[in-house]
């Protein structure tokens, strides 16, 4: 079976759990999609449970303007293929929160070249990228923290305004912090040396709480 037929098996099996009121809704809040049919994120993951991983189809998919095909993509794609040749691909098709936050915790927190995904995809205006890179690297084990700390203060910068980019700072920083115990004492001093702005706001009240709560 060639990609084109097994993407419109795969669509089929999409449309029978369709939700007209979602997508509705999706479509209201302008998510950048060019086709969507509502199915929630919990049924897609069912749906592609059972497919084997196929880089070279989940990139098919994933060139395809339906959001459904796109985060299906993030699951059926090999992580181990997902290199820094790669992240230009990966990269132009993340059009909305969701995308990065499931292209996050289905794929770019498996990848081996976390670090270099965070040096460049963190320095970007493009506030889904960052954010993306951020929610990955607050899951992936190869995360380092001199490389978060460098991602942090380019994400703040790039995106001064965004609320995105703070949950995605939050989630980095809490992460490193409950793996490098010395962390600690450097996330004060690296907040201290970023500019005011809106995004460090929050970045500072989530942290104040959050960390309170963890142990060193």
């Amino acid at each position: 079976m060639d990609q084109t037929s097994r993407m419109i098996a795969l669509l089929g099996r999409i449309r029978r759990e369709m939700n007209g009121f979602i997508a509705e809704r999706m479509a209201t809040r302008r998510e950048k999609y060019g086709l969507n049919y509502g199915v929630s994120i919990a049924t897609l993951r069912e749906i592609v449970n059972d497919i084997e991983p196929d880089y070279e189809f989940a990139k098919y998919l994933y060139g395809q303007q339906v959001r459904e095909l796109k985060l299906a993509a993030c699951h059926i794609a090999d992580p181990k293929r997902l290199d820094t040749n790669e992240f230009p691909f990966w990269a132009r098709g993340i059009c909305s929160p969701e995308l990065a936050e499931e292209m996050a915790f289905a794929l770019l927190s498996k990848i081996y070249d976390i670090n270099s995904l965070l040096g460049v995809w963190t320095t970007e205006s493009n506030e889904y990228m960052a954010y993306a890179a951020l929610m990955a690297g607050a899951r992936n084990e190869r995360t380092t923290t001199e490389v978060a700390f460098v991602a942090v203060e380019g994400a703040i910068k790039a995106n001064p305004d965004s609320m995105f980019i703070a949950n995605g700072v939050v989630a980095l920083l809490c992460y490193v912090a409950s793996r490098d115990k010395s962390s600690h004492i450097g996330i004060p001093v690296l907040m201290s040396r970023i500019a005011d702005c809106p995004t460090k706001s929050i970045v500072l009240e989530e942290l104040t709480w959050r960390l309170d709560y963890m142990e060193f």
